[in-house]
């Protein structure tokens, strides 16, 4: 073999890594389909431990350059629980309808938070914000599913529009490429891929809205538009990884990294949904029939 020619094991882990994605990108939606439909308080649990997991790569993602190289990582696992636990009472108080508690818990995680990290010089705001820019979510997401009527579907739907987003971004970034969105951020989000994968939200989301019987047109435009949340999701994250220098937030699921890479374009969607729904008084069904 010629010194010259490519090496054929990079193609080769490219595509194993493009199949594990494909493969626990299915398995983790069915997961989640199933947990939407089957039981409301099961699927809150869940939702904490995501939440718990993702807390944890948080903390771990955004420690100073001195708290790097210590090896002491039992402050990490304190914040953690910190967060943790504050999220899940947070719901726990959000299930029983208990709402201006499960905003004032989050509040005094995010300020223990604070207080822990300053202790040690520790980006403190950088941890607060952990408790917030995953609390939120976590609530957004279990309110959703618990006080609108036809809550299981209005998630589903959210999911939807999130995971087109994803895929067609990737498909149509990596089919088209042209010019990056966003360098700094994120070298390998183009402009043909975001566009991609907001028409490919439009068309998923107006098939499920059709499939229920209700306005197509509305579905379309509204998934189309919506999808720009997710895009801003994911530029967040890698805005964050990019300011710790960090390529993934963990490696717990194999083809996607941690979980919050999995999940950062979620985060975002699933609270601007809940300020649709519960301050403008949207229903994102368009005409859906119970």
């Amino acid at each position: 073999m010629s010194m010259s020619q490519p090496h054929p094991l990079p193609a080769l882990r490219t595509g194993s890594e493009a199949f594990l994605r494909v493969l626990f990108g299915l398995f983790l939606a069915v997961i989640a389909i199933a947990l939407v439909f089957y039981s409301p308080n099961w699927y809150a649990a869940v939702t904490v431990l995501v939440a718990l997991f993702g807390a944890r790569e948080w903390h771990r993602m955004v420690r100073s350059s001195a708290q790097r190289e210590v090896a002491d990582l039992k402050p990490i696992h304190i914040q953690t629980a910190v967060t943790a636990g504050t999220i899940a009472c947070a719901v726990a108080a959000l299930v029983l309808r208990q709402v201006p508690l499960a905003f004032l818990l989050l509040a005094v995680g995010a300020v223990a938070a604070f207080f822990l990290s300053r202790q040690r010089d520790d980006n403190p705001l950088w941890h607060a914000g952990g408790v917030i820019y995953i609390g939120l979510p976590s609530l957004a997401l279990v309110a959703l599913r618990v006080y609108p009527p036809q809550g299981a579907l209005v998630v589903l739907g959210l999911f939807l529009i999130v995971w087109a987003t994803d895929t067609g971004a990737l498909v149509f970034g990596k089919l088209i490429g042209g010019k990056k969105i966003a360098p700094r951020l994120s070298p390998g989000k183009t402009w043909a891929g975001t566009i991609g994968g907001s028409v490919t939200a439009a068309l998923i989301f107006a098939a499920f809205i059709w499939f229920l019987g209700g306005s197509v047109w509305q579905a379309g435009l509204f998934g189309f538009l919506f999808s720009v949340t997710a895009h801003a999701g994911d530029l967040f994250e890698s805005f964050v990884k990019r300011r710790f220098g960090i390529k993934d937030s963990g490696a717990m699921i194999p083809g996607h990294g941690g979980v919050l890479d999995r999940m950062d374009s979620t985060l975002a969607a699933s609270v601007a949904m809940a300020l649709l729904v519960f301050l403008v008084g949207l229903n994102p069904l368009f005409g859906v029939v119970a």
